[in-house]
């Protein structure tokens, strides 16, 4: 029987500090910190906040006041997902990024007018096509 995988840090007053993220990260726990690196090379600033419709705490990336991507922890990866406007989804899919991640931008339903860009940082090889949209949303208006 398939296990699904659920969101961690769900406990509000367990603030995602270095050690809670080690722990809930494991092995994935170093393309995470490459990741915030990431932020930083491009003066990004990300906030964990708990969110109480989601129930669960939830880092937000903003470079100045826009909002660039979101991300939770899961067992054993960070899932970061960036939403882009469904009028930039052919932008996003000529990108220089896997056949396999555009397949799942394509799948992936829309929210309201946007689709959500989900990257599963296990390790730092998503990186490289996780900027290429980043940098996208980065740009766009």
């Amino acid at each position: 029987m398939e296990t699904i995988n659920t969101i961690e840090l769900k406990d509000e007053a367990i603030y995602p500090d270095e050690e809670v993220l080690r722990r809930v990260l494991g092995d994935s726990y170093s393309a995470y910190e490459e990741l915030i690196k990431l932020f930083e090379i491009n003066q990004m600033e990300s906030t964990w906040r708990y969110y109480h419709d989601g129930k669960a705490w939830l880092c937000k990336v903003q470079k100045k006041k826009k909002t660039i991507v979101w991300m939770s922890a899961w067992k054993g990866y960070m899932q970061a997902c960036i939403y882009m406007p469904e009028n930039s989804l052919d932008l996003v899919l000529s990108l220089p990024i896997s056949a396999p991640q555009k397949e799942r931008i394509n799948q992936t339903r829309g929210v309201g007018k946007s689709r959500p860009c989900i990257f599963e940082i296990r390790s730092s090889e998503v990186l490289k096509d996780f900027e290429q949209v980043m940098l996208l949303k980065m740009s766009l208006k």
